[in-house]
């Protein structure tokens, strides 16, 4: 087994944590700013997050929620990718974590995603590094909208 890496983004956000925490837990709003999905925040809900098929990956992103404690913490597993595919959709183990601390004039959002390994996991670290950053401005997007 190799190093583990995490994937951490961080971003003060102008809005109160329970209006993003709403952006974070409502299905029609995650929708909005990561995937299709089924989620609902209760432990030990399992969902789906969707997105496009790759190679012997079938698009699905098996997920559980681990933890939830609004408007603070939310962590849930993320699971998905094929182990015959060597770069975009290779086999993934993670956890997301989302920490929401209220700060003068909104919110504090950390998100961590952990659990890369490496060498296997190099590819899909590298292009969710910065995918993630451009998730958390679509997050203050719709969470201005909501």
């Amino acid at each position: 087994m190799g190093e583990t890496r995490a994937i951490t983004v961080e971003k003060v956000l102008p809005y109160p944590a329970e209006k993003v925490w709403r952006t974070l837990t409502t299905s029609e709003l995650l929708v909005k700013w990561l995937m299709p999905n089924d989620f609902v925040a209760a432990v030990g809900h399992r969902f789906n997050f969707r997105t496009r098929p790759m190679g012997d990956w079938d698009g699905v992103v098996q997920c559980e929620v681990l933890a939830c404690d609004p408007p603070k913490l939310l962590r849930y597993s993320w699971k998905g990718g094929a182990d015959t595919n060597p770069d975009y959709g290779s086999k993934l183990d993670s956890t997301v974590t989302w920490t929401l601390t209220p700060v003068d004039g909104g919110t504090h959002l950390r998100m961590v995603h952990d659990g890369f390994v490496f060498p296997g996991n190099r590819f899909a670290f590298d292009a969710m590094s910065p995918g993630w950053g451009k998730i958390m401005d679509a997050i203050g997007r719709v969470t201005a909208e909501a």
